[in-house]
């Protein structure tokens, strides 16, 4: 049932734009007749909560943004099949992040500069609230090209409609790059000069770049005689973000913010991962200084926003919560026989508030506060000692679908294992010292979609380790090796270290628990792991959680809460129209 203040908020908005009969950048009909699966017998692996289209494939976030009190999701999606192929831009909207609307596609190939694909891109809004769209199109030659797309309808806060720049494209690769490889605009910002600035990924001889440009009216663009910033031999970059953060708050910022107490943050994809460095922007130089000389290098020593299953972000500030907020595309790592099978392919991290830590080193992440609208049947306990080998089961919960936060408090860290863990890459770490091998401090955690007689689990778990002259460091881990008995699954397992002190800080973690994705937090938001599992019991009332301890030393569980979570509302837009 739709909750009656979203319904009725739904049905008006509806009714505003219920008169449009095609979309002018599609050039097609509405969607009709789509319905969502019944999710237990139909499609086991499908979400709750996590963002879906209806069916079919989806990658990129794009052009995330609020507009007139509407969030508006944009996607790469491929609406013929569960593969990546000719792809357009999906659209959905909310009131709150957690409920959508799916709508008709929003962005269609139509002409030259985007009749292969019309590809990932953002959004800017500019002076009197009207939202700009900058996306790559793929033309005929394959050539991917920056085109730029308005609202035609700036009264209908859905913005069902989009009419692409007649000078369009706005951008061509420059010299000295291959056609193939210039893409994914960024979020525009806007000096003190009111000269408009966009940052686009690429490579020129496998070195990665931001390449940067510059604009007086959003439609004319030239190219600064320098990339934003580059790395050697990273291939190219996909979907690059930039965008400041204040160093002594949690709020977001506009894009064009650049004050005293405000450093930037470059964001770029490449090697699948998504890496981030925090520097100083001079818009006067036109130039961004990392901090501590740290670059873009897809180093093990590197930031990473996630260090799972987690691409192509985009992040975007709302202004009406006062927060930068982050979402990612989620890919499978089932086969793609499977995909085409269960229909569909692709999910969307849940989103994230984004905020600099206080040390000033990294980012924070952190589930936005509206997916508390979905806990219930709270299960809690506190001070409870683990013992070596032990394996107790929260109980209370749906365990397949579920928002668990735990603590653990370590005493006599003289104990744990010696290890120089500045030598060592996390990832191959967990790979060798996984759940099942004991240490001193760890493993211990939770065993998540764990089936009762736990041949199938993931365990999302801590190891402490000190170095020779005392110094410790904390390992997270997600142990993919047993999330699955089926043979064609990726089951890597992934690592990283987490930036805290267990002599004074307890170590945390939170887990969004949704069927086939498992977001982990660790210690608050500082390291984020999220992990896909496709479990062979088909019976989600058959998943169980468990907390465990597989160190010779004893761990308390100082507090843990846990919430069943109630599926988000996706309704289908024409489906609410031919109801009317």
């Amino acid at each position: 049932m739709i909750k009656p203040f979203f319904s009725l908020l739904t049905l008006c908005f509806l009714v505003l734009v219920y008169l449009t009969p095609t979309n002018v950048a599609t050039g097609r009909s509405l969607i009709d007749g789509i319905l969502l699966p019944t999710q237990k017998n139909e499609q086991p692996y499908r979400t709750g909560y996590h963002f879906q289209p209806p069916s079919n494939w989806m990658n990129d976030p794009n052009g995330p943004m609020l507009y007139k009190g509407v969030y508006h999701f944009f996607y790469q999606h491929n609406p013929d099949a569960a593969t990546f192929g000719t792809i357009i831009w999906g659209h959905a909207v909310s009131h709150d992040l957690v409920n959508w609307i799916h709508l008709d596609p929003a962005i269609y190939p139509t002409h030259e500069p985007d009749s292969n694909s019309c590809w990932s891109g953002s959004a800017t809004i500019l002076p009197g609230n009207i939202p700009a769209m900058l996306y790559t199109g793929s033309d005929s030659k394959s050539r991917q090209v920056q085109n730029l797309a308005w609202p035609k309808n700036l009264s209908d806060p859905f913005l069902r409609e989009w009419v692409k720049s007649t000078k369009n494209p706005i951008i061509t690769p420059p010299d000295g790059v291959k056609d193939d490889c210039f893409r994914d605009p960024s979020t525009a910002w806007r000096g003190p000069d009111n000269v408009w600035r966009i940052v686009v990924g690429g490579d020129r001889d496998n070195n990665g770049m931001a390449f940067l440009y510059q604009s007086t009216d959003f439609e004319t663009w030239k190219p600064y005689h320098q990339p934003l910033a580059s790395a050697d031999a990273t291939g190219t970059w996909e979907c690059p973000d930039f965008f400041p953060v204040p160093l002594n708050s949690t709020n977001g910022l506009d894009t064009s913010v650049n004050s005293g107490g405000v450093v930037h943050v470059m964001k770029a994809g490449f090697e699948g991962h998504d890496w981030y460095t925090i520097g100083t922007y001079s818009s006067e130089r036109e130039n961004f200084l990392p901090q501590n000389g740290l670059r873009l290098s897809g180093s093990t020593l590197d930031l990473r926003y996630d260090y799972g299953n987690f691409y192509a972000s985009k992040s975007f500030y709302d202004d009406l919560k006062n927060r930068r907020v982050l979402w990612a595309w989620v890919p499978e790592s089932d086969s793609e026989e499977d995909d085409i099978k269960k229909g569909w392919a692709g999910l969307q991290s849940f989103p994230r508030a984004l905020w600099i830590d206080r040390s000033g080193k990294q980012l924070i992440q952190w589930p936005v506060d509206e997916i508390e609208s979905l806990r219930e049947n709270e299960v809690k306990f506190q001070n409870k000692k683990l013992a070596p080998g032990s394996v107790v089961e929260i109980q209370g919960i749906t365990a397949s679908q579920a928002d668990v936060t735990i603590s653990f408090k370590l005493e006599d860290l003289s104990k744990a294992e010696v290890l120089d863990t500045s030598l060592v890459d996390p990832q191959v770490l967990c790979t060798e010292r996984g759940a099942s091998s004991k240490g001193e401090f760890g493993p211990f955690g939770i065993l998540a979609m764990a089936s009762k007689d736990l041949k199938e689990q993931t365990a999302i778990f801590f190891r402490v380790f000190q170095n020779q002259i005392g110094r410790y460091s904390v390992l997270m881990c997600s142990d993919l090796s047993r999330s699955t008995v089926r043979s064609n699954i990726d089951t890597t397992s992934f690592g990283a270290f987490v930036d805290i002190d267990p002599r004074y800080q307890e170590i945390s973690l939170r887990n969004l628990i949704d069927h086939s994705i498992i977001e982990s937090f660790g210690a608050g938001g500082k390291t984020c792991i999220t992990s896909r599992i496709y479990p062979n019991f088909l019976n989600y009332d058959n998943a169980h959680l468990f907390a465990f301890n597989n160190g010779t030393q004893s761990v308390k569980i100082s507090e843990m809460s846990a919430w069943s979570m109630k599926n988000a509302e996706f309704i289908i837009d024409q489906t609410i129209k031919n109801a009317i």
